[in-house]
């Protein structure tokens, strides 16, 4: 690369945010990595901000830890002044930021789990209109790419109707904001991983094996995700093609012959959760 890629990732603590950060860091990226937990034990799951941007570093890149909690505009807009400073430009934003209430995988109906589950539509939906909002102008100036981490919930049942709700928001405004980023050359596009191999699927995978089998074996790594974000970036034809539209990781990933660890070429789960969506194109202003 002739000049190193600058981009922000949300929600990098831990999990998808971690693992895309870290394939960032390995292609010679400055990744300002975002998250609450800045110290072990301010989340029952292992992970800092400040640990991922070491290990971006270690990976080859420059990582930039900042605490940011993305249920405060506040501090999400000084996230992004500190960029604007510092580079004037963003290369990629992955939006991975997401409140995960801890009744999410409980087996009830909605209204037998609490309303904190609300959570979701906070830090996920509406922290990703935040995010790209704050973001607008710097990505303009690079022509840079969005990255929408979302989810088959938004067109199948999965854990209830706060998490179908925020992902089917999610990939309509990745939609929306596609066609008002167009003309200004930015790409914005919604991603579908598979399970996952994150500290916290591990914890569910591993509560309930009578479920989940062995999934967990041949899940995707969050790395994987991140390597396909970056085949995205360096898609010439993402704008005209990609942009405005979901797909599944794993389908983008053989498409652009993107391999997960080992060589593993983890398999498309469409075939269980059914298609991505297709919006209208017509346009009321």
């Amino acid at each position: 690369m002739s000049k190193a890629l600058v981009c922000v990732v949300t929600g990098a603590s831990r999990g998808v945010g971690r693992g895309v950060a870290l394939a960032l860091g390995a292609a010679g990226a400055t990744v300002y990595v975002t998250g609450r937990s800045v110290k072990e034990g301010d989340s029952p799951l292992p992970g800092t901000v400040g640990q991922t941007a070491l290990d971006v570093s270690a990976a080859g890149g420059t990582g930039i830890a900042v605490a940011c909690d993305h249920g405060d505009d506040a501090q999400v807009q000084a996230l992004f002044a500190r960029v604007r400073r510092e580079h004037g430009r963003l290369d990629i934003l992955v939006n991975c930021a997401i409140a995960i209430p801890d009744p999410l995988t409980e087996v009830a109906p909605f209204w037998r789990k609490p309303l904190s589950m609300t959570a979701l539509l906070d830090v996920g939906l509406r922290s990703t209109y935040v995010a790209c909002h704050q973001a607008a102008e710097l990505l303009i100036a690079a022509r840079g790419l969005v990255v929408n981490i979302s989810s088959a919930g938004s067109r199948c049942y999965m854990h209830g109707p706060a998490y179908g709700a925020g992902k089917a928001g999610t990939d309509k405004m990745t939609f929306d904001m596609a066609h008002d980023f167009r003309p200004q050359g930015v790409s914005v596009v919604s991603l579908w991983p598979g399970l996952v191999k994150t500290e916290r699927s591990q914890r569910v995978c591993a509560a309930e094996p009578e479920k989940y089998g062995n999934a967990f074996d041949s899940a995707e790594t969050p790395e994987f995700i991140g390597r396909v974000v970056l085949a995205l970036h360096q898609d010439p034809g993402c704008l005209a093609q990609r942009s405005g539209h979901a797909f599944y990781t794993a389908e983008l990933a053989s498409d652009y012959g993107v391999q997960d660890a080992g060589g593993a070429q983890p398999p498309s789960p469409r075939a269980y959760f059914g298609d991505t969506p297709e919006f209208s194109p017509a346009v009321v202003e």
